[in-house]
C-alpha cells in the first residue's frame, strides 16, 4: 500500500477507518518530500517536528471524536504567501526570509479546524509575480513530468509538490491564473472560486481587488472538498462574501445532461499550440457525448485583458509592497546611512528584479498625469470584460477554454522574455479581471508528454456548475497520468539550503 499515491479523500477514509493512523501518513510523506526534494524544489519551509507533533494530536482528536471532517489527518502544504502562526512566511523573497507570522491565514485555520496537517510551505515566484515559479528567491521549481521545464506558477511550488506526490493537496493563491496555469502544465486539478468566496486575511496581498485562495489536488473530489473547507465568510476581511451555499461537494455528479456549453472563438485562434486545442476540443466533445450542448461564440475584448490586467496588478503591488522597507520586520540592509538611505538600500537588496519591475510600472501609471490615461482606463476596460462574460452566461452555464497556450516551457526560456511570459496569462487573466471561478483539469499530454489543461469557467458562485462538469470529464476520461516517480529519480540537482524546521 503506497499512501502518497492516494487522494486526499482516500486517505481521509482509511484514517476514520483505523487502517491508516495520521502519524504513519505524515511519516510518509515526509520521507517523499526528503527524497524528492532536491530534484524539484517545491518546498521552501518543511517543518518537521511540528508536523509530527500535529499528527499526534489530530489523531487523539479522530478517536475522540472531535475531528469529523473527510480531511482529517490528511496532510497538506501551503503557498508561502499564507500565513503560518510561528512558521516562516516568506513569499520566496530575500525581503521577507526571516519573517514567522504571529497568526495564520483563515484559510489556513480553516484547514486546521478541520484536521488537516500541514507539511511546510511551498516555493512560488517572488509575491506571486511571475508565471513559472523562477523568480522566486530559493531557485526555480522543477516539473516533476519532466526536470528541465517549468511548472508554471506563481503557484508552481503547490502543484509541483502535488504531481510529485509530496503531499496529497496543497493551498495556492490566483491573481492572474497562478492556480489554474500551473496545474496545467503540472497535470493536477486546481480551483480558482468567485473572488469573496474564501478570505483574503492573511493572504499577503499582490493585487488585492484580484486575489483569491484556492485548492489544488489530484482529482477534482480533493479539489471540491478543500474548496469546502477553506471557504467561509469572515468578518476580517472586507470582501469576504456570506454565501449561502458551501457544499461544493453535492456538485460530484457524473452529469452534465442539458449543460450550455460555450466556445469562445477569440480563445482558441493564432497563438494557441495545435497539439493544446486539439486536446481540448476533445474534452469538449467528450462532454457533449455525454449530453451537453456546445456552441461556438465570440467573446469580446479578449485583446484588451493583458494590459489591463498588469496595469491594475501593477498598481495595487507598487501600493501593498510599500509597507516592506525594513523597519517594522523582514529583511533589513547593514550598511546604510540615514532613514531613506536605509530604505533604498534595503528595497534594492530584498526585492528581485520582476518584483521591482512591477512596482516601478504600478508607480508609473498611478503618477500624476498618468493615472487618468492608464489605471482609470484599465478599470474602465476590467468593467467591460466582466459585461462580456454577463452576456455570455446568459447564453451558457459554463465556458470552455485553454488554461494556457502551450504546455510547459524549459527553464529560463520564459525569464529571458517577460513580455511573452505576460502574454501567457492571456486565458486566465480575464476571469480574475471579473472575479469568476475557473477550474483546470487534466485532458492529456502533448507528444513530450507534458500535460494539458482545459480551464472550465463558470459564473459568479457557479463553482458547482464547473466542478459537476469537471468531474463528469474526469469520470469519462481515457488517458492515464504516466509514472512520473521514474523521472525523479534521474536527480536533477536542486538548491542547497532548503529551510527544514525541526531539524529536517
Amino acid at each position: 500500500m503506497d499512501i502518497c499515491k492516494m487522494t486526499a479523500l482516500e486517505l481521509g477514509r482509511r484514517i476514520r477507518q483505523r487502517n491508516l493512523s495520521v502519524p504513519e501518513v505524515v511519516n510518509a510523506y515526509l520521507a517523499r518530500i526528503e527524497a524528492i526534494e532536491p530534484a524539484v524544489n517545491s518546498f521552501v519551509t518543511v517543518d518537521t517536528e511540528r508536523a509530527l507533533e500535529r499528527a499526534r494530536k489530530v489523531q487523539k482528536g479522530i478517536d475522540d471524536g472531535t475531528y469529523k471532517s473527510p480531511l482529517a489527518g490528511v496532510p497538506v502544504a501551503i503557498k508561502d504567501n499564507l500565513c503560518t502562526t510561528g512558521m516562516l512566511t516568506t513569499c520566496s523573497s530575500k525581503i521577507l526570509g526571516n519573517f514567522r507570522p504571529a497568526f495564520s491565514a483563515e484559510a489556513v485555520r480553516n484547514l486546521e479546524k478541520a484536521g488537516a496537517v500541514i507539511l511546510g510551505k511551498t516555493n512560488m515566484d517572488e509575491f506571486a509575480m511571475g508565471s513559472t515559479t523562477e523568480t522566486s528567491y530559493y531557485g526555480a521549481t522543477k516539473n516533476p513530468w519532466n526536470l528541465e521545464h517549468v511548472p508554471g506558477g506563481s503557484s508552481g511550488g503547490s502543484c509541483a509538490a502535488v504531481a510529485a506526490e509530496e503531499c496529497p493537496f496543497a493551498l495556492g493563491s490566483d491573481t492572474g491564473g497562478s492556480i489554474r496555469q500551473p496545474s496545467s502544465f503540472c497535470g493536477v486539478v486546481g480551483i480558482k472560486p468567485t473572488y469573496g468566496t474564501v478570505s483574503r486575511y492573511g493572504l499577503i496581498a499582490y493585487g488585492s481587488s484580484l486575489d483569491q485562495v484556492g485548492p489544488v489536488a489530484k482529482n477534482v473530489s480533493d479539489c471540491a472538498a478543500a474548496l469546502e473547507a477553506i471557504a467561509s465568510h469572515d468578518e476580517k476581511d472586507s470582501t469576504s462574501i456570506r454565501r449561502e451555499d458551501y457544499r461544493f461537494t453535492e456538485a460530484l455528479v457524473d452529469d452534465v445532461k442539458d449543460m450550455r456549453i460555450g466556445i469562445p472563438k477569440d480563445y482558441f485562434g493564432d497563438g494557441l499550440d495545435g497539439e493544446v486545442k486539439a486536446h481540448i476540443l476533445n474534452a469538449v466533445k467528450a462532454l457533449e457525448e455525454k449530453g451537453a450542448s456546445v456552441e461556438e461564440f465570440d467573446l469580446e475584448l479578449v485583446q484588451h485583458a493583458i494590459p489591463a490586467y498588469y496595469v491594475i496588478a501593477s498598481a495595487e503591488a507598487s501600493s501593498n509592497l510599500a509597507r516592506f522597507d525594513g523597519v517594522k520586520y523582514g529583511y533589513r540592509t547593514e550598511d546604510y546611512d540615514g532613514l531613506h538611505r536605509m530604505y533604498k538600500k534595503t528595497r534594492s537588496e530584498g526585492f528581485g528584479p520582476e518584483v521591482k519591475r512591477r512596482i516601478m510600472l504600478g508607480s508609473f501609471v498611478l503618477s500624476s498625469g498618468y493615472y487618468d490615461a492608464y489605471y482609470l482606463k484599465a478599470l474602465r476596460t476590467k468593467a467591460l470584460i466582466k459585461r462580456a462574460f454577463d452576456r455570455a452566461f446568459e447564453r451558457y452555464d459554463i465556458i470552455a477554454a485553454p488554461a494556457a497556450p502551450t504546455t510547459a516551457p524549459k527553464l529560463g526560456e520564459s525569464l529571458s522574455d517577460p513580455i511573452r511570459m505576460y502574454l501567457g496569462d492571456i486565458y486566465t487573466v480575464s476571469v480574475n479581471l471579473a472575479g469568476l471561478p475557473g477550474i483546470t483539469v487534466p485532458v492529456g499530454q502533448d507528444k513530450k508528454g507534458l500535460p494539458i489543461g482545459m480551464q472550465l469557467i463558470g459564473d459568479c458562485f457557479a463553482e458547482k456548475k464547473i466542478i459537476r462538469a469537471a468531474y463528469a470529464f474526469e469520470q469519462g476520461k481515457s488517458w492515464e497520468a504516466p509514472e512520473i516517480s521514474g523521472v525523479l529519480t534521474q536527480g536533477v540537482p536542486g538548491r542547497d539550503g532548503i529551510s527544514r524546521e525541526g531539524g529536517r
